[in-house]
C-alpha cells in the first residue's frame, strides 16, 4: 500500500485543492436541515455572516474572548490525530483528552497514556487562539517514561464561512515549544512549526465531512524529523445528539532526523523522535467511534484507532476519549 502513495507529500496538496473546490463549489439547501441550530440568531438559515453571534460581552465579561461560532452546531469535532487535526470552526472551548496508546512489540510493547487539555479562544469574527498540545504522559513501555509533554499554541484564521451551504475553510499555524521532559521523549530539538489547512462541509441532511492537512517543520532538522499529514473525518447523525464517525489519518515523513534512538521508526503525532532512516515512510490509520452532543456547549466522544499499513512504528492501536465544553 505504501508504494501506491504519492511521494513527498504531493497527495496532500492535491487533496487539499480538491477540498477547497468542494468547499467553494458545492451547494446545500439549508431549508432541509434535520437539526436547527441551538442559538436563535446564529443559524444556518440566516444566510449571512452571523454578525449577531459576535455581539456578546465575551467570556467572563471580558470582551476579547468571544462566543463560539454556533452557526455550525450540526458538526462535531474530529477525534483522532488530536494535536494536528484542527476543527475549522472558530470556537471558544476547553477539550479534555485521554489517550491509551498500545505500542507494538517491535517498539518495546506496553502502553502509553496521555492526559491533556486543549484550549481555544475566539478573538474575533475570523481569528482564534489555539493551544493544541500539553499534558502528562504515563507509560509501561521501556523506552518511554512518565513526564510532561511539550507545549504548542498558534492562531487559526477563517478563510471561507458559508452558513447557508454549511461549509468552512480555515488555515493557520502552531509552534511547539520544547518545554517537555526528556523521560517521555519530549523536549528535544529547538521547536516545531506546523502549517495547516482545514475545511468542513455538510453533505445532505445527516452527513458531515471534515478534512485537514499540514506540514510539520522542525527548526532543528538534526534533532527532529520533517513530516506531513492528511486527516479525514466523516460522521452520520443518527439522532439529534448522537453521531457515528469514521476517521482516516495519513502520516508521511519528508525528511529524517539524525540523533534519534530508533532508526527507521518515528513517533506519529505525539512524539518527534528525530530518528534516521524514516524519509519516505508512510503510516495510514483508521478509526471508528461515537459522539454524544446534547447541545451546542458539550460534546463527548470515544474512538478506536489502528494502522491500515504494514508499517506501524509506535502504534498497535489507540483509544481516544474526549469531553468538550464550549462557550
Amino acid at each position: 500500500m505504501r508504494n501506491q502513495l504519492l511521494p513527498n507529500g504531493l497527495a496532500i496538496f492535491v487533496s487539499l485543492f480538491a477540498l477547497t473546490g468542494m468547499v467553494v463549489g458545492q451547494q446545500y439547501d439549508s431549508t432541509t436541515t434535520i437539526d436547527q441550530n441551538y442559538y436563535g440568531d446564529c443559524t444556518a438559515d440566516s444566510c449571512d455572516v452571523g454578525a449577531a453571534c459576535y455581539a456578546d460581552a465575551g467570556l467572563l465579561g471580558r470582551g476579547f474572548i468571544k462566543k463560539s461560532d454556533h452557526a455550525f452546531d450540526d458538526f462535531i469535532s474530529p477525534m483522532t490525530n488530536p494535536i494536528f487535526f484542527e476543527d475549522p470552526r472558530n470556537v471558544t472551548e476547553a477539550r479534555a483528552i485521554f489517550m491509551n496508546h498500545k505500542v507494538p512489540l517491535a517498539a518495546g510493547s506496553g502502553d502509553v497514556q496521555v492526559y491533556a487539555v486543549q484550549l481555544r479562544a475566539r478573538l474575533s469574527e475570523n481569528v482564534s487562539l489555539i493551544a493544541t498540545k500539553d499534558g502528562y504522559i504515563t507509560s509501561s513501555n521501556p523506552l518511554v517514561n512518565d513526564g510532561w509533554a511539550d507545549l504548542s499554541a498558534g492562531l487559526k484564521f477563517n478563510l471561507i464561512r458559508d452558513t447557508c451551504n454549511q461549509r468552512l475553510l480555515s488555515g493557520g499555524f502552531t509552534f511547539e515549544l520544547p518545554t517537555g521532559e526528556a523521560d517521555p521523549l519530549q523536549g528535544n530539538g529547538d521547536g516545531e512549526l506546523n502549517l495547516f489547512l482545514t475545511g468542513a462541509k455538510k453533505l445532505g441532511e445527516r452527513v458531515h465531512w471534515i478534512a485537514a492537512g499540514g506540514l510539520r517543520l522542525p527548526i532543528n532538522s538534526t534533532d527532529e524529523s520533517t513530516s506531513s499529514y492528511f486527516s479525514n473525518h466523516f460522521d452520520f447523525q443518527i439522532r439529534k445528539s448522537f453521531y457515528l464517525l469514521a476517521e482516516t489519518n495519513w502520516y508521511h515523513w519528508l525528511g529524517a532526523g539524525q540523533d534519534g534512538p530508533l532508526p527507521g521508526i518515528e513517533g506519529l503525532d505525539l512524539i518527534n523522535l528525530g530518528n534516521p532512516g524514516v524519509a519516505g515512510n508512510d503510516i495510514v490509520t483508521q478509526a471508528f467511534g461515537v459522539k454524544y452532543k446534547p447541545n451546542g456547549n458539550n460534546e463527548f466522544g470515544f474512538a478506536f484507532e489502528m494502522p491500515l499499513t504494514e508499517r506501524e512504528d509506535i502504534i498497535d492501536n489507540r483509544i481516544t476519549a474526549d469531553w468538550i465544553i464550549r462557550y
